[in-house]
């Protein structure tokens, strides 16, 4: 049986793990666009796509070996997944360090993005270890440990980078390197032999498979693409967020790095504490469709906002609508066995992964051609990526409401074992 009380050290690995995936994303954020603008001998309305495409190309990494992560570690164990990911992660973090040119760049972001889809492996421990009742707040942890990571990281990024644009890649490296090697002494695995799924399936391994098999629970299906559609939006904010900030407020990299370190401790606020109180208060369901109602509004805001103090007034109040995110994970987690948790989290990462491929392609092309000689508008509208980010919400919204108008309310009829694994599957 797996071990619902981990020893803490462990907890607490996985808690470091994911705040370092996002740190890692953090430190860059300030610095990457410089650094293209360095490497391409552009300037910020042509590296607006080229920034878009470059973090395109780490999800779709992503896309296409979170599957494979998710089955190997309901096969294998979580364990080895999550440490040999980890290491490729601080390896690839000093490979983009000395990158010479945008090539190099984009290969090593490439490799980056397939450790980086350690995500699966780490999603998958927590719903090992937690109880079905506890998962959205468990899930919680997650967006805590991103949070957490943004707090510290786009500070650090930006502070770092006014010394050097590449410094904060080594910092990246270092850190998750550091961290590989202590979870090599205390992480224990999470997934006993007799929970594991006795063979390893490639037509499950692959995106295709991956998603096809989300199919199999009506609830599942379309929660995932709810939150598809909600990282689609947020994909084209992370794009746009440094080249809007600057084009629009003159911001530095020191002002995008406090921004963003705002957003992530209003984050780690919300889904690390706010959310285990609320999600229970509200029920799931309503606490994910709240939580998209309020992101639809604060993209709206952000877009709007005529000066920049006006948006720490946005993310402070956009913030509550991170409850959504992980009251939907968890209605998933308890729709799915202990087996096929791997598999599971791996179908919604890649949807996420698609995300983060067209989401910065499409934000960085909207913000460009807004702000562009050949923008449709007598004036430039730098707040329109935002906008359609709005857009986007609100179909997650509808997407939502839709599916839980079309299922019960207790996950029809959803039975559970001695060890609380669902038995009953979602049934529309």
């Amino acid at each position: 049986m797996a071990p619902l009380h981990p020893p803490k050290p462990a907890v607490r690995f996985i808690f470091i793990t994911l705040v370092l995936d996002v740190l890692g994303l953090g430190l860059i954020i300030p610095v990457a666009p410089r650094l293209v603008e360095q490497l391409s001998g552009g300037n910020e309305a042509t590296a607006g796509p080229l920034v878009g495409l470059l973090g395109a190309t780490y999800a779709a990494m992503q896309f296409l070996f979170a599957p494979l992560l998710g089955s190997l570690s309901d096969r294998y164990g979580r364990r080895p997944v999550i440490l040999i990911s980890l290491l490729g992660s601080g390896l690839d973090y000093l490979a983009l360090a000395i990158a010479p040119n945008l090539a190099w760049l984009f290969i090593a972001r490439a490799i980056n993005g397939l450790s980086g889809a350690n995500i699966t492996a780490a999603a998958g421990y927590i719903a090992d270890v937690t109880p079905p009742e506890k998962r959205a707040a468990g899930f919680g942890m997650i967006g805590a440990a991103f949070g957490l990571g943004f707090v510290i990281g786009p500070a650090m990024g930006g502070i770092l980078g006014e010394y050097g644009i590449r410094i904060p890649f080594i910092v990246a490296g270092v850190l998750t390197l550091i961290n590989w090697l202590y979870g090599c002494f205390v992480l224990p695995e999470s997934l006993p032999p007799e929970k594991r799924r006795k063979t390893f399936n490639w037509k499950r391994a692959n995106p295709a498979g991956s998603l096809l098999g989300l199919r199999r629970y009506p609830i599942v299906f379309g929660l995932a693409w709810a939150i598809f559609l909600l990282n689609l939006a947020q994909y084209g904010l992370h794009a746009t967020w440094v080249l809007y900030t600057k084009y629009r407020y003159d911001w530095s990299s020191r002002d995008v790095g406090l921004s963003l370190m705002v957003v992530g401790l209003c984050a780690a606020a919300v889904q690390g504490g706010l959310a285990r109180r609320v999600i229970p208060m509200l029920g799931e369901r309503r606490a994910m469709l709240i939580g998209f109602a309020i992101a639809v509004l604060a993209y709206i805001g952000y877009g709007a906002a005529t000066a920049g103090w006006v948006l720490y007034a946005v993310i402070v109040i956009g913030s509550l609508g991170a409850i959504g995110q992980p009251a939907g994970q968890g209605l998933i987690s308890r729709t799915v066995g202990a087996d096929e948790q791997g598999e599971i989290q791996g179908g919604i990462t890649s949807l996420v992964s698609v995300a983060g491929v067209v989401g910065p392609i499409l934000g960085g092309t909207v913000f460009g051609y807004f702000i562009g000689e050949h923008r449709p508008l007598a004036e430039p509208l730098p707040g329109a990526p935002f906008f359609v980010s709005a857009m986007l919400a609100a179909a997650g919204l509808a997407v939502a409401a839709v599916t839980f108008a079309r299922t019960s309310p207790a996950l029809a009829e959803e039975a559970t074992d001695a060890d609380g694994v669902a038995q009953v599957r979602s049934k529309t």
